[in-house]
């Protein structure tokens, strides 16, 4: 493994640990917003407002961890090949 390689998997992995520690304090907050929701009476549900503006960047978030990969060398000849 060279250092370029080695570089690139640490990234992941820090991707990957950052996402992981986002999601965790997503939670964590959110429930602590409808415990208090909840302890102040409820009535509307205004802890959705956080949950789903929040949980839209989370989603971005993992989209970038986990499913978006870097170009390869096979994904640049592929394009080349296809021809347009």
């Amino acid at each position: 493994m060279d250092d370029t390689q080695r570089a690139e998997a640490m990234r992941r992995v820090k991707a990957k640990r950052d996402f992981r520690n986002h999601a965790a304090v997503y939670v964590t907050v959110n429930l602590l917003l409808v415990g208090i929701w909840a302890l102040s009476g409820g009535g509307a549900f205004w802890p959705g407002w956080s949950i789903v503006g929040w949980g839209v960047g989370l989603a971005f978030h993992g989209w970038g961890t986990y499913a978006d990969r870097p170009i390869t060398e096979a994904d640049v000849e592929r394009e080349i090949h296809k021809g347009g």
